[in-house]
């Protein structure tokens, strides 16, 4: 019993505790190879452009690096079952950074595109193995909560990265950011200690099974959508370095920083306002504002074009992550879940490869600006079934 002068003790339960040093761990993990990751992704294109490649070797390399993810990512629940976290999640990180250091060598297109496949394949490792630990380490009453810290972790290392990554190519040049990259990956090594060796689930099936009932559960639409979208982000990060012309590269990297940080901060408005009104009524918005985004590099090289435009592609692209993903959710039940986190990662990856892929092919003939408008168009068709699904 306690008096008028007592203070009420609060009793924290330690099973209940969110930011355990487990987690400090693998969000610096995170964080040091979503760094080396995007450091990279406009620079690889500027590499390839600078020694000869042109557009069609941009292209490629992008999409053999998200290709290469959308291929391994299948196999990282096995690999997890069978050798646990600390061994996988370390695999995933030397094949991200140390390829890096091979660049270093050679600007040879093949040897560059054998680089971007071994780095797709460290980036599936590490994206679905660390989503899968994030919900080992944290308590099931604060998963969401530790899911929105995880996403700060991963979409930080964009704001930082895609413009940086630019800019030090005109202050340290190419090789000592090739290093950079490495370095920010291979680092991760050291947080892996004192991380869970095994996984304590069972090896799931559903991503055995992820294309199994996909139109009678109502996931192929949003799918279909949100892989539009993908198509114009993995061209824009890819392709606009090369658009514009090698003196106003700081304004490319201003662009890049404008579109990282909308992007993130639209994704968690989007989820927090979808919750209230739905997300099939935020969806079409969200599409006409990438489209819009997207459609704006037509008037390239006006600095207004290329900075509005990219960050209403920002805005428009993280709110259709949150919505067309918390849309699937909520088609299917929890056995299914894993299949939609399967379904919207691979139109995540395949999108951002094709559309680098296909742009690369196309903009020799046509030019930067019908390119680009076609991109838009691509946009602006799935508007069409986000209005449906609104209406339904």
């Amino acid at each position: 019993m306690t008096t008028a002068c007592e203070i009420p003790t609060v009793q924290v339960v330690a099973a209940d505790r969110l930011l355990t040093s487990q987690f400090g761990r693998l969000l610096a993990m995170v964080f040091g190879s979503g760094l080396s990751m995007y450091l990279l992704t406009s620079v690889v294109p500027l590499y390839l452009a600078a020694n000869g490649s042109g557009g069609v070797g941009a292209g490629l390399s992008t999409a053999a690096m998200m290709f290469s993810a959308v291929a391994v990512e299948l196999l990282v629940p096995r690999m997890l079952a069978r050798w646990g976290y600390q061994v996988v999640l370390g695999l995933g990180l030397v094949l991200l950074g140390a390829p890096s250091l091979v660049l270093l060598t050679s600007a040879a297109l093949p040897v560059v595109l054998a680089v971007c496949v071994v780095r797709g394949a460290g980036l599936a490792i590490l994206v679905v193995g660390a989503v899968a630990l994030v919900a080992d380490l944290t308590p099931s009453t604060r998963r969401g909560e530790a899911l929105g810290v995880y996403g700060v972790a991963v979409g930080v290392p964009a704001v930082i990265g895609l413009p940086l990554g630019v800019y030090l190519t005109n202050v340290i040049g190419f090789g000592a950011l090739f290093v950079i990259a490495a370095i920010a990956s291979l680092a991760g090594l050291v947080a892996l200690v004192g991380l869970p060796a095994r996984v304590n689930t069972s090896e799931e099936e559903q991503h055995v099974k992820v294309l199994g009932g996909v139109r009678r559960s109502g996931l192929l639409i949003p799918t279909l959508i949100f892989a539009a979208v993908t198509v114009a982000a993995g061209i824009s990060v890819t392709f606009l370095p090369l658009a514009v012309a090698g003196d106003k590269q700081s304004l490319v990297a201003t662009a890049l920083l404008l579109q990282a940080i909308a992007a993130p901060i639209a994704r968690w408005l989007a989820g927090r306002y979808a919750d209230r009104i739905g997300p099939a009524k935020l969806l079409a918005p969200a599409l006409i504002l990438a489209a819009v985004g997207a459609g704006s590099l037509v008037f390239l090289p006006s600095a207004i074009a290329i900075l509005i435009g990219s960050t209403c592609f920002g805005i428009g692209f993280g709110a259709a992550q949150n919505l067309t993903l918390t849309l699937m959710y909520n088609r299917v039940d929890r056995t299914r879940y894993g299949q939609v986190s399967a379904l919207w990662n691979l139109a995540y990856d395949g999108g951002w490869g094709a559309g680098a892929l296909i742009f690369g092919a196309v903009v020799g003939g046509v030019g930067f600006s019908i390119a680009f408008a076609l991109t838009a168009a691509v946009v602006a068709v799935a508007v069409v079934p986000a209005l449906k699904a609104s209406a339904a």
